[in-house]
Formats: C-alpha cells, sequence, structure tokens
C-alpha cells in the first residue's frame, strides 16, 4: 500500500510539474501577443510593457504555486532528512520570488488604478 501511495504521489507531482509548465508558456505567449498587440496597432508602448509583464507575472506566480506543490508531494513520502532539507531550501527560495512578484504585481495594480483616475 506504502508503494502504491508513493507512486500515485509521484504521478500527481508530474502532473502538478507539467500544468506548472504549461502556466509558463502559455504566459510567456499571451505576454508576447499583448505587447506585440500594444505596441505595433495600439502604440502605447510603455502600456504595453506593462501589461505584459502583469500578464507573465501572473502566469509565473501561479506556475510558482504548482511547483511547490510538486515539491512537496515528491517529499512528502518517506524522506530523508536530505530530502527536508532540500525542500525547505527550494520552497523558501520560491516564496521569496512569489512573495516579491506578488508585491510588484500590486504594485502595478495600483499604478494603474491611479493612472486611470488621473485620467478621469
Amino acid at each position: 500500500m506504502h508503494e502504491f501511495i508513493k507512486t500515485i504521489a509521484q504521478y500527481i507531482a508530474a502532473v502538478a510539474e507539467g500544468i506548472a509548465v504549461l502556466f509558463i508558456v502559455s504566459g510567456i505567449i499571451g505576454a508576447v501577443i499583448i505587447y506585440v498587440r500594444k505596441t505595433f496597432i495600439q502604440r502605447a508602448g510603455y502600456r504595453a510593457a506593462v501589461e505584459s509583464r502583469h500578464h507573465l507575472g501572473h502566469s509565473l506566480s501561479l506556475a510558482l504555486e504548482f511547483l511547490i506543490g510538486a515539491d512537496i508531494l515528491k517529499t512528502a513520502i518517506s524522506p530523508s532528512w536530505q530530502d527536508i532539507g532540500q525542500l525547505a531550501a527550494i520552497v523558501g527560495i520560491r516564496t521569496i520570488l512569489n512573495f516579491f512578484l506578488t508585491r510588484e504585481l500590486k504594485q502595478m495594480e495600483l499604478g494603474t488604478i491611479r493612472e486611470k483616475a488621473s485620467e478621469a
């Protein structure tokens, strides 16, 4: 039974990593589309950069959450102390990255709200 649960956890972790890759790829493609559309069609250079970074940032943040979940699943079944230490380091780094990314996204959203309020 223990091996069955371990195997299932490994498959679910692989699926979570695959989902993270899909979010990253779709975020990159979406950011490029936004940037090209805003820059070349609407002629909004700075706005294009802000909106494409915003889109990519949200995708990366969500992908980081899936990667953290996958790492936890991989380590949850019969971990050694070395596995636990590696998990702590990886989760710590990804959590810090996600914290700063989320903070920057919130600042960008506040700037957008202020910009729209000043236009009105």
